[in-house]
């Protein structure tokens, strides 16, 4: 199933790159905003996705599991993956383009869950076999966190992009 919600965000990455590869950056916002918020909504459906991603993580006990000291590579890219997006997603917000912002907003999604993997496969190689509740409610709160951030994010997409449209085919009247 993660296989499928990366599969998911990487359709979407292609499906911006296919429109930066078409038209210019910030010139046409109404076709920018309308890729914003489809963009908003497949997340919200991701989302879901997600959500059951971490029920069975938590119910049915499911782990990652990395050979040897890889697990230190995924944590180095993942730590990294993470502030990379952080900076990109606030940087990117100035430059006036939805479609980059977007994005950038997919890049934030992807290193969450990637956090969210990475602490499932941290707790099963270095977590004590006498603490599955400790596992449980750690998992629990993170994936809630990040359930939440993509949702949020989504719905602030969505409305964002549904608010400047209005405002961007009523100054074209």
């Amino acid at each position: 199933s993660i296989a499928v919600y990366y599969f998911c965000l990487a359709v979407m990455r292609f499906m911006l790159l296919r429109y930066a590869h078409r038209n210019a950056f910030g010139k046409d916002q109404i076709s920018e905003y309308k890729q914003y918020r489809i963009c908003g909504v497949v997340l919200m459906v991701l989302n879901l996705a997600l959500t059951g991603m971490v029920i069975l993580v938590v119910v049915k006990n499911y782990s990652y599991s990395y050979p040897g000291t890889m697990i230190y590579a995924i944590g180095a890219y993942t730590f990294y993956n993470i502030i990379t997006a952080i900076i990109n997603v606030v940087k990117f917000r100035r430059q006036n383009s939805p479609a980059l912002s977007s994005a950038k907003i997919i890049n934030l999604a992807s290193a969450l869950v990637s956090m969210l993997a990475l602490e499932t496969a941290m707790l099963s190689q270095f977590g004590s076999s006498e603490s599955p509740l400790f596992r449980q409610a750690m998992i629990s709160a993170t994936g809630g966190f990040v359930c939440l951030i993509v949702l949020s994010t989504a719905v602030y997409m969505i409305i964002r992009a549904t608010k400047n449209l209005k405002r961007l085919k009523q100054q074209s009247v």
